[in-house]
């Protein structure tokens, strides 16, 4: 293995002041890998990107030495929904999200599956496919990988079990334009047991069975203020919460990981020292060998 400095491990980072301003900031609290939004994430839609900003962006993240992985949609998006305006608005700033990431050449556009509404689980599985067919066939030519987030279940929002994201998979045109991201506080909220060292090699291999570990494309790293299967999602600095320290030993220290972005999500404030801290932990849990 390199150098622990050497492995993509980061956080995502504010774009406040425009995208260009992220790579500088992770530097600031060591990170070499980030994920961003590409825009406010409590808006439908946003301004296109400025050619300048892009530029800007590339020429940061290039002389900064920082890979950016992923982006983030924002959150009013719900490709499940049964409602008809709501799901057409989903789908168009799901595009315009695909957009801004093929503009800024960021290979994973992570985002959640969808809430049924109470329309039920496999209605709400049906319009997640339809809506990612059809996003595929407005974008052909679209060079992002779309990234399916494991959720914690909240509500009526699906991707909760591995099942439901096997299915997603397994029902669209083009599954080869897909990944996934897993969340730790997300899976363990959902009730998968990844606290113990029996507990994670279990969850990975039904995750492999399912799905096939190849279809990582990266980690989000959260432990979890709230305990298994409570279906909350609320993530805690890692070794605070409900999960503990040794789960992220286990999975920093699974060869098969290696070379896979893991990206904290975990409270933060203005100065970003959390994200230190946080940074510090992770590498100070990985093995030399």
């Amino acid at each position: 293995m390199k150098n622990k400095n050497s492995r993509p491990i980061g956080a995502h980072i504010s774009i406040a002041g425009g995208v260009s301003k992220a790579p500088g900031r992770a530097r600031d609290v060591g990170a070499n890998a980030i994920q961003i939004f590409t825009k406010n994430n409590t808006q439908w839609r946003s301004a296109p990107l400025a050619d300048k900003e892009i530029a800007a962006f590339h020429e940061n993240a290039r002389t900064l030495d920082v890979g950016v992985f992923a982006s983030h949609t924002c959150y009013l998006i719900n490709l499940a929904s049964p409602d008809e305006t709501i799901l057409h608005k989903s789908r168009e700033a799901f595009i315009d999200e695909m957009d801004r990431a093929d503009a800024l050449s960021i290979p994973n556009l992570v985002f959640h599956p969808g809430a049924h509404t109470g329309a039920g689980e496999e209605e709400g599985l049906r319009r997640i496919v339809e809506s990612l067919d059809w996003a595929c066939g407005e974008r052909p030519s679209s060079k992002v990988t779309l990234t399916i987030e494991t959720t914690a279940g909240q509500g009526t929002g699906l991707g909760h079990r591995f099942e439901q994201i096997a299915r997603i998979l397994g029902d669209v045109k083009n599954s080869d334009r897909f990944g996934v991201c897993v969340d730790t506080c997300h899976i363990f909220a959902g009730g998968y047991d990844i606290a113990t060292e029996q507990g994670y090699a279990d969850t990975l291999r039904e995750f492999d069975r399912l799905i096939g570990v190849k279809r990582i494309r990266l980690f989000h790293v959260n432990d979890s203020k709230t305990p298994l299967g409570s279906r909350v999602d609320r993530h805690e600095h890692i070794g605070k919460g409900k999960i503990g320290l040794d789960a992220f030993g286990f999975l920093l220290n699974d060869r098969r990981f290696f070379k896979t972005p893991m990206i904290l999500e975990t409270p933060k404030g203005k100065d970003g020292e959390e994200d230190k801290l946080n940074l510090g932990v992770l590498r100070g849990l990985m093995v030399e060998v």
